[in-house]
């Protein structure tokens, strides 16, 4: 218990502010969404303090919810026998990543590109026809992607591209593509968090840290939950791809 209150109170009240504002501003567009926690946090926080720093944080509430994400829905088993290679790739690119990158380094360069993809991702979804992926191809670009994925996710400590597009690709309505987001990203939290682990960057003080930013999470992931209740197919699609545009922005700009 001391060990994380100091780490707050060796960040100050202004900045520890920040961090739980952070999280509930995170939670929310993800319960809306699907996704967001980590893109968000990881653009906000990383203005104000070390990467690594950061991603510690993310570990407990970006796992719990995406649990809690993946969980509901009724489609597990279903997605499971379908996204198995990608997932074990993410695991796979995720730690390669890890020891060929040196772990979540959060480099401008990278961050604005990922900044980039997003955002052209986003325009692409808003004013292009829906692309689709077929049984053969979904058969070798699911590897790839969870590959590609996972060592962009161990440099940036964000989990969005490309599995998201390619997820969105394979035509599933709007409760599998959450559910499948949630999937997706519990395996690469994990992954994360091991590489977090073996570089040693989730001292004691850090795991606390995290689980004192979980109530926010949750609280603005339940509140987005009941907005995505309430709008149409067509609606979801619409704000979820401003949404990653808006993401996308953000981490182009502020990267």
């Amino acid at each position: 218990m001391n060990t994380f209150l100091e780490f707050y109170q060796s960040l100050g009240l202004a900045l520890s502010l920040l961090v739980l504002g952070t999280f509930l501003l995170a939670g929310m567009v993800k319960g809306v969404i699907g996704l967001g926690l980590p893109t968000v946090a990881m653009g906000l926080l990383g203005l104000a303090m070390a990467p690594t720093q950061a991603a510690a944080l993310l570990i407990l509430p970006a796992t719990l919810t995406n649990v809690w994400q993946l969980a509901a829905g009724g489609h597990l088993s279903t997605l499971l026998k379908r996204l198995w290679p990608m997932l074990l790739a993410i695991f796979l690119g995720t730690g390669a990543g890890t020891w060929w990158l040196g772990g979540v380094e959060g480099g401008h360069g990278m961050v604005r590109g990922l900044g980039a993809a997003l955002l052209l991702y986003a325009l692409s979804g808003l004013f292009l026809p829906t692309l689709r992926v077929g049984a053969r191809t979904e058969r070798w670009l699911g590897p790839a992607c969870g590959l590609v994925t996972g060592i962009i996710t161990s440099a940036t400590g964000v989990f969005v591209i490309p599995a998201v597009p390619y997820l969105q690709a394979l035509g599933l309505n709007k409760d599998e593509l959450v559910q499948a987001l949630g999937l997706s990203f519990t395996v690469s939290t994990l992954a994360l968090a091991l590489g977090l682990f073996w570089r040693g960057a989730l001292g004691e003080g850090a795991l606390g840290a995290s689980l004192l930013v979980l109530l926010p999470a949750i609280l603005g992931m339940l509140f987005g939950q009941w907005l995505r209740q309430r709008v149409s197919a067509t609606l979801f699609k619409r704000v979820f791809f401003i949404g990653l545009g808006l993401l996308g922005g953000h981490l182009l700009i502020g990267g």
